[in-house]
């Protein structure tokens, strides 16, 4: 398998890794400018040389990935015996210029209820780099879905679940969870779902207060603490944004949830 396909299975199993490349080599060293390797917490695909030019950016490129880094990084070697090194001896007498370069995972953002809102949310978080998650139990609101997030940048999933509970269970650890479907008490066993999680993002319910003030007693009801009913954000979206109509309203949601999460 190629780098390329190797970084797109890695990225679909939302495991994060380091893209170590050789970027410049001068004099007489083991593998080509452009040598690529990736390298995860466990395992590593690919080669930049072996020896101890490669332990040594394999042990940076963790490093990296155990410290959360966002930033490229360059690392030169000297292939020869006078220089220090941990891994085994390269007399090769040149030297190597690699750069580290962290291929994040992209945030989960999973939006359940594909209706105006939904749709207009679709439109606007599809292009990003996101795994957008888009759910809903009416298969047309997920075609029309399905139109409006083409050939965008985000990996859309769409599911067409009567249960969305079901798809709740399913969400990686670390997604934010978008709820707005068509149907009260759809809602509320979405956000009772999301609540039976703790490794959730974030969670936010679009809403009147009138709407949040049932379902805060219904949620207790359920057994969920205060503490835990009040993570969940409702109305959803920036409050001093304003507007009621339903691109207005994706507006406001988009920016609030681009707020959250992570530069990439």
């Amino acid at each position: 398998m190629s780098w390329l396909s190797d970084a797109a299975d890695l990225r679909a199993r939302r495991v994060p890794s380091v893209l170590v490349t050789v970027v410049a080599r001068r004099g007489h060293a083991p593998r080509e400018a452009g040598a690529k390797m990736l390298v995860t917490a466990d395992a590593t695909s690919g080669s930049v040389g072996g020896g101890n030019l490669e332990a040594g950016a394999v042990r940076r490129a963790r490093e990296m990935l155990a410290a959360g880094a966002s930033s490229p990084e360059t690392m030169d070697f000297a292939l020869n015996d006078k220089v220090p090194y941990d891994h085994g001896r390269q007399c090769c007498g040149g030297e190597v210029t690699v750069l580290l370069d962290v291929l994040d995972v992209p945030p989960c953002v999973a939006v359940f209820g594909c209706g105006h809102v939904g749709l207009e949310l679709a439109r606007i978080l599809s292009r990003h780099d996101l795994d957008l998650w888009l759910c809903d139990s009416r298969p047309a609101q997920l075609t029309e879905a399905e139109t409006v997030t083409q050939d965008a940048p985000a990996t859309v999933t769409t599911r067409l679940a009567v249960l969305g509970e079901a798809v709740v269970d399913e969400l990686p650890a670390g997604a934010h969870v978008l709820v707005m479907t068509h149907d009260h008490a759809e809602d509320l066993h979405l956000c009772d779902a999301a609540l039976a999680r703790d490794d959730l993002g974030s969670v936010g319910l679009i809403g009147s207060s009138a709407k949040w003030a049932r379902f805060r007693s219904k949620l207790a009801e359920a057994g969920h603490s205060p503490e835990s009913v009040a993570a969940i954000q409702c109305p959803v979206g920036l409050p001093d944004l304003g507007g009621s109509r339903p691109a207005e309203i994706a507006v406001s949601v988009a920016a609030d949830l681009l707020t959250r999460l992570p530069s990439h």
